[in-house]
């Protein structure tokens, strides 16, 4: 009797580890959601699968730890009371994830983790939007992922329908880009500029750049770094019809820029993360092919493209969806971890999504 419990026990234990680590490589949850890896090195986790539409995330390396922060409401609404932020931490490069933190959640808004970045002293700083009886971007804090404090809320005209990452420029202020319009097919009254802090986030100056866009026209959900020397690079996403992610660029540290098409075509609202190797002068471009159901990756040195925006190289597919809708997926955030970097995105159903993180090594072009 001992030994046939003992037995149980014990496949019940291996069956339970086999489990464990199919669902770590796989990122398969409980409902049949999942994110395959398409390389033996690219490691898919679940940060987190709860019901409910868990969406939009951003990652960030803080000190030893992963910390990956996003949204939960009940369906890809951004103005409902129940949506609000959490946040869980990994200190195995994401493997394992500590328990839910709540960063914000007021009933009467909807809060929706929109950039990310770090300070000079290494804490993580978030941009969350509030939508609902009042408009507002909050500016969160946390030196560990657990606590979080509110630390800005800027006075802003034109309203962003984003404030994006948060980067560094010359001189050691921060940055972030913006962006301001409708994503309906309405025509004319879209902006972007950008958002610089002196001060480590706790006031900033917005300037417009472009207004008065068409839709057609419109770089949204930017993803920017800085290179140096002034030079600052951003890939955009386009809205619904639109050919191809934009290229922006500035070589006065975002004081005037230069807005041109790209030959990164297969997309369908793509949101562009990038992260910038200075050693070897590489830049990688993460996105995920909406409809195709496609986690890619485009790298190449930076110099190549900088000055000419259609010569991006073919993307690599690091892992793929199972999403029913082309839109109940996406979003990339990427971070830089070590030897590898970290991608954190989604993909599910109408009403319940699954947050996943992808670790892929870093590879040069």
């Amino acid at each position: 009797m001992n030994e046939l419990h003992l037995s149980k026990s014990l496949s019940f234990a291996i069956c339970a580890s086999v489990a464990f680590a199919f669902s770590v490589v796989c990122g398969a949850d409980e409902n049949g959601v999942s994110m395959t890896p398409k390389s033996g090195d690219v490691r898919v986790s679940t940060v987190q699968d709860v019901p409910g539409y868990n969406s939009w995330p951003m990652v960030q390396a803080v000190g030893d730890r992963l910390v990956c922060a996003y949204s939960r409401g009940s369906a890809h609404t951004i103005n409902e009371g129940k949506r609000g932020v959490f946040a869980r931490t990994s200190s195995d490069c994401g493997k394992t994830w500590t328990d839910e933190v709540c960063v914000v959640n007021d009933p009467g808004l909807g809060e929706v983790t929109i950039g990310k970045g770090v300070t000079d002293d290494g804490a993580m700083l978030l941009w969350v939007r509030n939508w609902g009886k009042v408009r507002r971007h909050d500016l969160y804090r946390s030196e560990d992922g657990v606590e979080w404090k509110k630390i800005a809320t800027p006075s802003l005209d034109p309203m962003p329908m984003q404030i994006t990452d948060i980067f560094k420029v010359d001189g050691g202020s921060l940055m972030s880009l913006w962006f301001a319009g409708s994503y309906s097919n309405k025509e004319g009254g879209h902006s972007w500029g950008t958002l610089t802090s002196a001060d480590g986030g706790r006031t900033w100056m917005q300037r417009t750049v472009e207004s008065g866009l068409a839709k057609s026209e419109w770089p949204t959900e930017q993803s920017a770094i800085h290179l140096g020397n002034g030079r600052i690079l951003a890939i955009a996403r386009c809205e619904r019809g639109g050919r191809c992610q934009f290229q922006l660029t500035s070589v006065d540290n975002g004081v005037t820029w230069k807005r041109e098409l790209t030959n990164i075509r297969d997309v369908r609202e793509s949101t562009p993360s990038l992260i910038y190797d200075a050693k070897t002068r590489t830049v990688f471009n993460y996105y995920y092919q909406r409809g195709a159901r496609r986690l890619k990756c485009r790298r190449v040195n930076v110099d190549q493209v900088f000055g000419d925006p259609m010569t991006w190289p073919e993307p690599t597919v690091l892992a793929e969806g199972k999403e029913a809708r082309d839109y109940d997926a996406g979003n990339v955030n990427a971070t830089a971890f070590g030897d590898r970097h970290s991608l954190a995105l989604y993909t599910g159903s109408t009403t319940d999504t699954t947050v996943f993180v992808v670790t892929s090594p870093v590879r040069q072009p």
